[in-house]
């Protein structure tokens, strides 16, 4: 299936961190609810499960054609990393200005390389604002902490 438009919404977090944590996207497409996803990992860190979130999504993009796929996401850590950061970093044979290696590497390697296969375009939201997919993102990932802890 095919669309103009493809709107995501992400978001991952921790209990803890590090902890138990969750991640989750919304997809809609074209103005219309496509899918939603969530998973959880019993010991991660909060950006882990931010970018698990996008990586998630953008696989779901792979399969599908679009125009445009928007990732709006509360995570600035995510937003300015795949738009900026990541340039300098794969320059510098993936380490900070600080000649430190990237954290989370092998998760901002796959993020860039679906990135660079897909029409993406990165928006910061603000999280816990009211947004409604934002938000039941953020329910989703509340769900699958839960699951983890009782797993």
């Amino acid at each position: 299936m095919s669309y103009k438009d493809i709107v995501i919404f992400t978001d991952g977090g921790c209990s803890g961190n590090p902890g138990v944590g969750g991640w989750a996207f919304v997809m809609s497409a074209d103005n219309k609810f496509v899918t939603e996803q969530s998973g959880g990992s019993k010991f991660t860190t909060n950006n882990k499960m931010e970018l698990t979130a996008v990586i998630n999504a953008l696989k779901t993009c792979l399969v599908t054609g679009c125009d445009t796929i928007i990732i709006n996401t509360d995570s600035q850590y995510v937003k300015n990393g795949i738009t900026s950061w990541v340039i300098n970093w794969k320059k510098n044979g993936w380490k900070t200005a600080t000649k430190q290696p990237v954290k989370n590497k092998e998760l901002w390697v796959e993020l860039d390389s679906l990135n660079c296969q897909l029409p993406v375009k990165y928006k910061w939201v603000k999280g816990h604002a009211g947004i409604e997919l934002n938000e039941r993102c953020d329910t989703l990932v509340g769900l699958e902490m839960d699951k983890m802890k009782l797993g």
